[in-house]
């Protein structure tokens, strides 16, 4: 009789312990990493309408966590440029008000992918879908402007009189917070890999990517004397036959940036070993 429940209790352990051994496997099993290729650009002051005009390179890491067959976390990473020219507008008044501008956008993001379909990697059964997905996280940027040859970098001058006694302002944030939402296309490359294309847009809470935010023009002098030549130089970029007055911007927005592209994903695990039979 001890012999037997000897003999059982070590059953149990065997099996606890494949158990074990089984879920650490699913973790891989479950999970994807790639890259990504693609493009982006921005849509703001100095864009206000034209999607996919100067569209830079842009590239991507991206990791997925398979919860389940309609939803999997994603957590990315990604570099790109975006940049703008009042002179490519086509409007009188912005040609006038002659602002241009580029930046560097490094982002990092997490949320959540929905699938449409029934989808998993490896899955002969469910080989592709298309899904929504939504983020949360945060960029950086540095807003620049061509001045006498070189890039110079906005924030730190203060076009806008932030940190000079001509107004409240004080220096915006290179950092910011993105909410990234969009679109998508996935389907399976065989057992391990997958082939991902996706556009997304991104919701910033900032005026300044550009910039150009709810300041008014100021009196150059005064802007020289308080921030510096370049400062009052770049703060307003017209010729001398305009007078500027008012905003410099579109006070009642933010704005916007896309990233799109191409993504290769593989399973970091085998997709066939999971302790959950279901997908």
């Amino acid at each position: 009789m001890i012999k037997l429940k000897m003999f059982l209790i070590s059953i149990l352990v065997l099996l606890a312990m494949n158990t074990a051994f089984t879920q650490v496997e699913n973790l891989a099993s479950r999970s994807t990493m790639g890259f990504m290729v693609g493009g982006s650009y921005y849509i703001g002051d100095l864009n206000k309408y034209k999607h996919f005009n100067n569209t830079n390179l842009s590239l991507g890491l991206i990791y997925r966590y398979h919860l389940n067959s309609r939803l999997e976390l994603r957590g990315v990473l990604r570099y790109g440029k975006v940049e703008a020219y009042d002179s490519e507008s086509g409007r009188a008044d912005q040609i006038a008000r002659n602002f241009s501008f580029e930046s560097s956008i490094l982002e990092l993001a997490g949320g959540l992918e929905f699938n449409y379909l029934n989808y998993k990697i490896g899955n002969e059964d469910y080989l592709f879908t298309p899904y929504m997905f939504i983020d949360i996280g945060v960029f950086k940027m540095d807003p620049q402007a061509e001045y006498n040859g070189e890039m110079v970098s906005l924030q730190s001058i203060g076009t806008e009189g932030q940190n000079s006694e001509l107004t409240d302002k004080n220096s915006y944030s290179l950092t910011q917070i993105v909410i990234p939402f969009g679109l998508g296309f996935k389907f399976n490359l065989g057992k391990k890999a997958a082939l991902s294309l996706e556009y997304g847009i991104r919701k910033t809470f900032t005026d300044y990517l550009d910039d150009v935010g709810s300041g008014s023009y100021l009196n150059k002098e005064e802007l020289a004397q308080q921030n510096g030549n370049i400062a009052a130089n770049l703060s307003d970029r017209s010729s001398s036959e305009f007078q500027m007055t008012g905003n410099r911007g579109n006070i009642k927005t933010k704005d916007w940036y896309s990233m799109f592209g191409v993504m290769f994903t593989f399973s970091l695990g085998d997709p066939d070993i999971c302790f959950y039979k279901g997908l």
